[in-house]
């Protein structure tokens, strides 16, 4: 059989403070990426290298979010670096909205992004007068804080309570003494009481830096330790708003936590209608053309 001569499907390569994604432009969904392509493309060593993946595809190509259609032109079709779907990604939120401006499908300023989560707004900034991409902000909706109570984390012989934070996907929230306390975060910290995230869980170690200032460490389900994770952060700052005794809802004032990730720092504001709102950098490092010989045997 002879090797084919069509060029492969294009790439990109992005971060949002270092959290970072293989970009598949896709727009009319004809790409057939199941999870042991994307797992592939996610690859470090033999692949492209990423934390996850986003597909860019028409909301009205993909029927998981044709429904979304006539509020966001484009659907942020996200997947684990194991190739497992995810509800959501708020640093890929942030590198989805930039790379839609750098393709020229959307100009700075507000722009919607279908998500498996719903619909979420973001506004990108215009590029700083050296040409620095500026930050993009996304509404991230309204956090969560499900039961049940006596959640737990797990490291080795060490348990710490848990705050228990839906952000469109579940996290496990720690407050430690130490970030060196949670282990190399390579493999899944054990969650209680059992059954109780039965889908996986993001967990979050957290130790405090100053007033309303908070530093993590996150495992991502699917993804192992990453170095920022924007929904992890989003559920950190609301977790230490409560354990802080403040509420927005209740005070009728804004609050505001900055998130200090190995990746970087994100600025994370709850309002007072529930909204929560995350502001960081997200960027495009690269492009590029797979192979045509190696992306046919990722579907072989």
């Amino acid at each position: 059989m002879s090797a084919p001569t069509t060029p492969g499907p294009s790439f990109l390569k992005g971060h949002g403070t270092q959290n970072d994604f293989v970009i598949v432009p896709d727009p009319d969904g004809l790409l057939d990426l199941g999870p042991d392509a994307v797992a592939r493309l996610c690859d470090r060593r033999a692949g492209i290298g990423g934390d996850g993946l986003l597909r860019v595809v028409r909301s009205a190509a993909d029927p998981a979010a044709a429904a979304m259609a006539g509020e966001a032109e484009w659907f942020m079709d996200y997947r684990n670096a194991d190739g497992s779907i995810a509800e959501m990604c708020g640093n890929g939120v942030r590198v989805f909205a930039r790379y839609l401006v750098h393709a020229g499908l959307a100009k700075p300023g507000p722009l919607a992004v279908a998500t498996r989560a719903g619909v979420r707004q973001a506004r990108v900034a215009g590029d700083a007068a050296d040409g620095t991409p500026g930050e993009v902000t996304v509404d991230m909706g309204r956090a969560a804080l499900p039961g049940p109570d006596g959640i737990e984390v797990a490291v080795g012989d060490r348990v710490w309570p848990a705050r228990n934070v839906n952000m469109g996907n579940p996290h496990a929230v720690a407050f430690v003494a130490d970030l060196a306390d949670a282990g190399d975060l390579h493999a899944a910290p054990r969650t209680g009481p059992e059954g109780v995230y039965p889908d996986g869980v993001n967990v979050e170690f957290v130790v405090d830096r100053g007033p309303r200032h908070v530093a993590m460490r996150v495992h991502e389900r699917g993804s192992g330790e990453t170095r920022s994770c924007g929904t992890g952060a989003c559920a950190v700052a609301v977790a230490a708003a409560r354990r802080d005794g403040l509420d927005p809802a209740v005070t009728g004032e804004a609050v505001r936590y900055t998130v200090d990730l190995p990746g970087g720092r994100l600025l994370i504001e709850e309002f007072p209608d529930g909204r929560v709102e995350m502001t960081g950098p997200a960027e495009i490092v690269a492009a590029g053309t797979l192979d045509p010989a190696w992306y046919a045997t990722l579907s072989a």
